[in-house]
């Protein structure tokens, strides 16, 4: 019996979904190590350490971020596990390899692997880390997993349009502003912000790491200017 085209057609189609389905790459908990911070799934563990670098610098009272006041923190975490666990979201506690102290927290989110992009937001560290190579070294290692393990095409980051340190150490990634989304959040004293939106695609990538790896290079350890 003669298959007809349209037979045929329709088991190509068939075969290809099974194939893409295949391919969806998996966000599993991760251990994510350089030589100036390694980032570790999110765990309860992580509670005390991180109520620390919250503390330094009284994070939780910068209105253009969400970070948490350290008797919140629990909940933080216990939702990040929730999220994790849902496939929605990976977080991490980002700690200093010199000390082994919790620097602070950053998370894979927004995820939507069959269409292969996520968010890189949530992040945060104590006033001890921040204009040194912590961050830097962060988005570079997560930025490596999300384009060259999970094969995604595009990393999103959001920030404050208010936050002008935040939108600058994004693009000082090389990450391209897409534009404004009006209105996207209610923040917690009851502010509706509008939210800026940048992106790195695959095709970027290896420009951006080249960039990133310089940046590091220029450092002298994980405390340098």
């Amino acid at each position: 019996m003669t298959e007809s085209t349209n037979d045929v057609r329709q088991r190509v189609q068939q075969v290809q979904q099974v194939r893409q389905v295949r391919q969806v790459p998996q966000l599993r908990p991760v251990v994510l190590e350089g030589e100036h911070v390694r980032l570790e799934p999110l765990e309860q563990r992580h509670h005390d350490g991180l109520c620390e670098a919250v503390r330094d610098g009284e994070l939780w009272n910068l209105q253009v971020t969400l970070v948490p006041h350290p008797r919140d923190v629990a909940g933080f975490v216990e939702q990040a596990l929730q999220a994790r666990a849902a496939g929605d979201q990976l977080a991490f506690a980002t700690v200093d390899t010199a000390t082994g102290r919790v620097a602070g927290s950053t998370r894979f989110m927004a995820v939507n692997l069959p269409y292969r992009r996520l968010e890189i937001g949530f992040t945060f560290l104590g006033r001890s880390w921040q204009r040194t190579a912590a961050n830097t070294e962060a988005k570079l290692l997560m930025l490596t997993h999300a384009f060259e393990e999970l094969g995604l095409n595009r990393v999103e980051f959001l920030t404050d349009f208010r936050n002008d340190t935040s939108r600058a150490a994004i693009a000082r990634l090389g990450a391209t502003q897409e534009g404004v989304l009006r209105s996207h959040m209610v923040m917690r004293d009851g502010f509706v912000r509008d939210s800026v939106l940048f992106s790195i695609t695959a095709a970027e990538w290896p420009a951006v790491r080249q960039r990133l790896v310089a940046a590091l290079a220029r450092r002298r350890g994980p405390h340098g200017a």
